[in-house]
């Protein structure tokens, strides 16, 4: 066996991939069911936040293969603080700033959903842990 084959074996590197290809199918669903038009896979905005359901499934299976105590779940843990305030503050700021130059220009539009509510959020890390631990359960 190489070095890769084992990595896709495993779940720790199974399970957060298949929670961000989900959430993007989601995401997309959501935005359909709503009405805002198609959106591209993989866009930054929207409910619920992939980012957040990754590094959510990212921490849970850290923790259940390392262990709580362990420098790996640390690490995770803060990684995981850092894209979720990153995903709540600054990229919502920037997506703010952005509709209030769209409504001084008339050219040429910018991307005002660059973050995320908190609801878009949270929704991210609900949907991570649970799909997560459906698949620790199944494997």
């Amino acid at each position: 066996m190489t070095p890769l084959s084992d990595l896709l074996r495993t779940y720790l590197f199974l399970i957060p991939l298949i929670v961000l290809v989900l959430t993007e199918i989601v995401k997309y669903i959501v935005d359909e069911f709503h009405g805002t038009g198609r959106r591209h896979l993989f866009q930054q905005g929207g409910m619920p936040s992939s980012h957040s359901a990754f590094v959510t499934s990212l921490l849970i299976v850290v923790g259940r293969k390392s262990g709580a105590d362990s420098v790996e779940f640390a690490i995770a843990t803060v990684f995981a603080c850092i894209v979720w305030y990153d995903a709540i503050g600054v990229r919502a700021v920037l997506g703010e700033q952005a509709r209030v130059l769209n409504v001084l220009q008339h050219f040429h539009r910018l991307k005002e959903t660059l973050g995320h509510s908190f609801t878009e959020v949270f929704a991210g890390i609900a949907f991570g842990a649970a799909v997560t631990m459906i698949g620790i359960w199944l494997s």
